[in-house]
């Protein structure tokens, strides 16, 4: 066991891994999910099956065209949202970070994160048998992710420089 008092740094350093963890271990579990989404197991195909079917029962007038339609749009939703997650957990690590580049530059770093994410996860996904990869859906992705950020500047700008009355 360490003596805290002896050595004060060791009690700094496990607290700060654990600031660490709680700040970036969101990132990488989301991260992860997407990663695990971008497989067979959400490809177009899979997803028709729940999201079609029922579709397909709540109006069943609905032409199939019509159906593919709103499942497609379903589909690139998921990607905006996901993306948006992403942009939402990577911008809440990297504005708390410790780190002065980080910190001060977490809109830019966050942005970079989510359109390199997102070619990675699209080249992924050209080696999946039953999904492609397409840069249509790289532009969704970073337009999910930048509306996020957009939103949080905005947010945090205006916590951070409360308005003043006009009145006194």
């Amino acid at each position: 066991m360490i003596d805290e008092e002896a050595f004060p740094a060791a009690g700094i350093k496990s607290a700060t891994s654990k600031n660490r963890l709680w700040r970036y271990g969101p990132v990488v579990v989301w991260a992860a999910l997407i990663f695990i989404g971008s497989s067979s197991i959400l490809s177009g195909s899979n997803t028709s099956a729940f999201l079609v079917q029922p579709m397909r029962w709540l109006f069943p007038t609905a032409s199939d065209s019509t159906l593919q339609l709103a499942h497609l749009l379903i589909r690139k939703a998921g990607h905006l949202s996901e993306y948006a997650i992403l942009a939402w957990l990577a911008a809440r690590a990297f504005r708390t970070s410790s780190n002065d580049l980080l910190h001060h530059r977490w809109f830019l770093v966050a942005l970079i994160l989510v359109v390199l994410y997102s070619l990675s996860d699209e080249f992924h996904q050209s080696f999946v048998p039953s999904r492609g990869a397409s840069l249509y859906d790289c532009l969704i992705d970073t337009v999910g992710g930048l509306m996020m950020l957009g939103f949080l500047a905005v947010r945090w700008n205006s916590v951070r420089s409360p308005r003043v009355s006009k009145g006194n």
